[in-house]
């Protein structure tokens, strides 16, 4: 790559990066130039890209691997460009793919979840360069806030078929609930989802001798799965918590006794379950209730997972409080990430901005937060090789 042909765009300076990674509207699943502008840059200064697109809903999803350095230990950065959609633009006060700079704040949809921090930690990496000893690696995707079938999971995929070692990652989601600093996830609960169905016989209200009523055998059913709580929490994890989000007849009329009720639940689950061990004790609960139904889990179920504290989560936590002066929690609290699929390759911490604006109009990150952001990420790179190479 010559220097004729380098981008005019500085990828060391996280802010300017961030606001053009925002000017590409990405809205998943289509990551514009977003994905391939980071791939560009990577390579002008030395990494190994592999651009990995996979397709199992009919939409090729692009997906990128880049190493530079070919020995151990590698620590990779991972990450996603794609972003949910804008809603409303009208109602925002800047236009949510200019990525303004306006009052010390950058604005844009993505600029807290995740394209600040994408920026952040490319930047970092290229103003160290290459370590001495060991490798960098960047995996970054496509296809996060969607229905995530062809990015991470599918790059794990990849990577395990080739044979391809990462010793630990690092996730960019945003953390902290207030401040840069507060916190840094080692864990996230596992999520399951079903759906209870109760079938009946249809008739008229004034005549229920003629019909079968689903629902107050539903109402027993729901009560049986409720009457107690799951656990009590782990020493890292709080209670698991099972929510019932829909109760459904489909019934317009006043007059009708309905034919069936549909009920779907969601569970956030800690390490105290395994999926199987959760669906067991879901129908167990079930069968309590006497009553007949029909239980169907929803696909794409996550499993719980810690990474225990040790030398690569004192290296985040040092770093943080290095640069902020705050002592962040180590928690395990929130929804799911891609990181519950890295955890099949290596430990994975996640660290990134304040999660406040996330999804919503005027999703802005202070420039204050995302060039601190690029420093916490240079020194835990710095500490990494220094303790593990």
């Amino acid at each position: 790559m010559t220097d004729a042909t380098r981008s005019p765009l500085d990828p060391t300076d996280p802010v300017a990066l961030a606001s053009a990674l925002i000017r590409a509207p990405s809205v998943t699943p289509d990551s514009a130039d977003a994905l391939e502008m980071v791939a560009r840059m990577l390579e002008e200064h030395g990494y190994r890209v592999e651009r990995l697109a996979f397709d199992s809903d009919g939409i090729p999803i692009p997906n990128f691997y880049a190493r530079i350095g070919t020995q151990g230990p590698n620590l990779c950065f991972a990450g996603h460009v794609d972003v949910v959609p804008a809603g409303e633009e009208s109602a925002w006060s800047h236009p949510p793919f200019s990525g303004a700079v306006e009052g010390g704040l950058l604005f844009g949809r993505g600029a807290v979840d995740m394209k600040g921090a994408v920026a952040a930690f490319m930047a970092a990496a290229l103003r160290l360069g290459p370590p001495e000893k060991g490798s960098i690696s960047f995996l970054i995707t496509g296809d996060e806030e969607g229905p995530a079938l062809d990015g991470t999971v599918k790059v794990v995929e990849w990577l395990r078929e080739k044979g391809e070692r990462i010793d630990h990652c690092i996730v960019g989601e945003p953390t902290n609930p207030a401040a840069l600093g507060d916190a840094f996830k080692i864990g996230r609960r596992g999520s399951l989802s079903g759906i209870i169905t109760v079938k009946g016989v249809q008739g008229h209200v004034a005549y229920p001798h003629l019909a079968n009523n689903p629902v107050p055998r539903m109402v027993r059913l729901l009560s049986a799965l409720m009457s107690a709580p799951l656990d009590e929490g782990t020493p890292f994890f709080p209670p698991s918590n099972l929510e019932v989000i829909s109760v459904d007849v489909g019934n317009s009329a006043s007059n009708v006794i309905p034919a069936q009720i549909e009920a779907r639940f969601n569970v956030r689950f800690n390490d105290l379950f395994t999926i199987d061990t959760l669906q067991a004790e879901i129908r167990r609960r079930l069968d309590t209730a006497g009553e007949s139904y029909e239980l169907a889990f929803v696909p794409g179920a996550s499993q719980s997972f810690i990474t225990a504290p040790g030398p690569f989560v004192d290296i985040v936590s040092g770093a943080v409080e290095e640069v902020t002066g705050r002592t962040p929690e180590a928690s395990t609290s929130g929804g799911t990430s891609d990181a519950r699929f890295i955890k099949d390759l290596c430990p994975v911490v996640e660290f990134g901005l304040v999660g406040q604006t996330m999804h919503k109009v005027d999703e802005a990150t202070p420039v204050r937060d995302l060039t601190d952001l690029t420093r916490i990420y240079e020194r835990i790179i710095t500490r990494y090789f220094t303790h593990f190479a």
